[in-house]
C-alpha cells in the first residue's frame, strides 16, 4: 500500500498543487489528469491506476455527449456563413432609431447568438468585432458598449442549447431537457434586465447612448424585407429548441437536426462551400477536443478526491460551520465565483460538481422548500448556471474581460473594462436572488412541459 495521508492535509496538497501548476499557466486538461495519477500511485499501488481507465470510459461512451460537437459545428457553419453579421444588421437597423437602441440592440442580438452559439468565448469575441466599433463609432459610452457585449454575451451559459448545461446534466446525472427548459425563463429574464438597464440609462442621459442618425435609418417596408433576411437562421433555432422541448426528439437528435439545418441555411445564403465547411469542421475539432480532455483530466482528479473520502469531509466540515442549509447553499455559490475567477468553466464544473450535488441531495428538498427531489436538483443546476455566468464576468480574471480586451481597441484601458462590466455584475445578483427567492421561475416551465 501507499502513503496513509488524513483528508485535511490530502485536500491541502492536491488543490495546492492544483492552484500552483494552474499559476505556472499550464493547460487544465493535463495538470489535473497528471495529478491524478501522480497521487494516485503515491497513495495506492500499481493497482489503484484502475481508477484512470474507469472513470474516463463512462465519459467517452456517454451518448448525450455527443451532442457538444455537433452544437459547436452548428455555431461554426453559421458563423463562417457570415450569418451572424447579418443578423447584427438586421437587428441594428431596426433598433438603431431608439437611445440606446444598439446597446439594445446587441443585448438582443446576443441572446438569439446565445440559442445558436452555446459557447461564450464565441459570442463576446464576435459581438467585440461587430458590435463595438459600430456603437463606438456613433458616439455611445464605451462602458455601455462594452458591458452590454460581455453581458449578452455571457447569456450563452444560460440560453439553451447550452454545452455547459450539456456537461453539467451528464456529470450530475440530470436530464439534460429538464435543465435547458429550466434555464429558458431566467435566461430571458437577464436578457430583458440588462435591455432595461441600457435602455433607461440611455433615456436619462442621451449622451451615453444617441440615436443613429436620420440618414441611416430604414423605412418600415424595408423593416419587413430585413425580418426575411433572418427567416432561415430564426426557424432553424425554433426548430431545434422546439423538438427538445416538445420532447420528439432528445437534445442529441435536436443537435444532429440543428447541424443539418446549418447546412441548408448556409446554402440559402449562398455560403455553402468547402473552405467554409472545413473551417467549421476544425474550429469543432479544436473546441471539443480541449472540452473533453479537461473531462477526462479532471474527473479521474475528483473521482480519487472522493475515492479517499474528499466528499464526506467537505459535507461534514460545512455542516459543522453550523450553516444549516441555506448558509450552505450560499457558501457553495461564492466558492463558484471565486473559482471562476482562476480555472475555466468546464474545469470548476467537474470539481464542483460531484462533490456539491451529493451535499444538496443530502440536505433534503425539504430544507429548501421542495415537495419533488427532482425539482431541488433541477433548482440547483440553474443556480450554477446563473453562478457561472457571473463567475465570467467578475474582475479580475473573468473570462469574457479578456475575451473582450482581445478585441477591443487599444486606446480603451483595462480599467474601463472591468468597471463596464460592474452594473451587469450586479444585474446577474439580482437575477440570481430572484431564482434563489422564487425558485418556480426555474421549476414551472420545466413542470408544465414534462409533468
Amino acid at each position: 500500500m501507499g502513503l496513509e495521508i488524513s483528508i485535511e492535509l490530502l485536500t491541502l496538497i492536491m488543490f495546492g498543487s492544483l492552484v500552483a501548476l494552474l499559476m505556472a499557466g499550464l493547460p487544465l486538461a493535463f495538470v489535473t489528469g497528471g495529478l491524478a495519477c501522480v497521487f494516485l500511485f503515491v497513495l495506492g499501488d500499481a493497482r489503484a491506476l484502475n481508477i484512470v481507465p474507469s472513470r474516463i470510459f463512462p465519459l467517452m461512451t456517454n451518448y448525450q455527449l455527443s451532442a457538444i460537437p455537433l452544437f459547436i459545428f452548428m455555431a461554426a457553419m453559421l458563423e463562417k456563413a457570415g450569418l451572424i453579421n447579418d443578423m447584427f444588421d438586421v437587428i441594428y437597423k431596426l433598433l438603431g432609431g431608439l437611445r440606446g437602441g444598439l446597446a439594445a440592440a446587441t443585448i438582443l442580438a446576443s441572446t438569439i447568438l446565445a440559442a445558436m452559439v452555446g459557447v461564450i468565448g464565441a459570442a463576446v469575441v464576435t459581438m467585440g468585432i461587430i458590435a463595438l466599433p459600430a456603437m463606438l463609432k456613433r458616439g455611445y459610452d464605451p462602458k455601455i458598449a462594452m458591458g452590454s457585449i460581455m453581458a449578452g454575451g455571457t447569456l450563452g451559459i444560460l440560453i439553451p442549447p447550452s454545452i455547459l448545461a450539456i456537461i453539467y446534466a451528464v456529470v450530475a446525472e440530470q436530464s439534460v431537457g429538464e435543465l435547458f427548459v429550466g434555464a429558458v425563463i431566467p435566461g430571458l429574464m437577464l436578457s430583458g434586465l440588462y435591455i432595461l438597464y441600457v435602455t433607461f440609462r440611455c433615456f436619462l442621459n442621451p449622451d451615453l447612448g444617441p440615436p443613429i442618425p436620420e440618414s441611416e435609418r430604414v423605412s418600415t417596408r424595408e423593416k419587413f424585407n430585413l425580418l426575411g433576411k433572418m427567416a432561415a437562421p430564426i426557424a432553424l433555432i425554433v426548430i431545434v429548441l422546439g423538438v427538445i422541448f416538445t420532447g420528439v426528439a432528445t437534445p442529441v437528435e435536436a443537435a444532429g437536426i440543428g447541424t443539418f439545418g446549418a447546412f441548408i441555411v448556409a446554402a440559402i445564403h449562398r455560403k455553402l462551400d468547402w473552405a467554409t465547411v472545413r473551417e467549421a469542421c476544425l474550429t469543432t475539432l479544436k473546441a471539443s477536443a480541449m472540452v473533453i480532455w479537461i473531462m477526462f483530466g479532471a474527473t479521474i482528479f475528483v473521482g480519487l478526491y472522493v475515492l479517499e473520502g474528499g466528499q464526506q469531509f467537505v459535507q461534514e466540515t460545512m455542516q459543522g460551520a453550523g450553516l444549516g442549509p441555506w448558509g450552505i447553499l450560499i457558501v457553495m455559490q461564492i466558492l463558484l465565483i471565486v473559482l471562476g475567477m482562476f480555472l475555466d468553466w468546464v474545469g470548476i464544473l467537474l470539481l464542483c460538481v460531484p462533490i456539491f450535488v451529493p451535499i444538496i441531495k443530502a440536505l433534503g428538498a425539504a430544507a429548501f422548500g421542495f415537495d419533488d427531489p427532482n425539482d431541488l436538483v433541477l433548482w440547483f443546476g440553474v443556480l450554477y448556471l446563473v453562478n457561472m455566468q457571473m463567475s465570467f464576468l467578475s474582475p479580475p480574471f473573468g473570462y469574457a474581460l479578456f475575451y473582450l480586451r482581445g478585441v477591443a481597441p487599444p486606446s480603451i484601458p483595462m480599467k474601463d473594462i472591468f468597471v463596464a462590466a460592474l452594473p451587469f455584475l450586479f444585474l446577474q445578483v439580482v437575477g440570481l436572488a430572484v431564482c434563489m427567492l422564487f425558485p418556480e421561475v426555474i421549476t414551472w416551465l420545466p413542470n408544465l412541459i414534462y409533468g
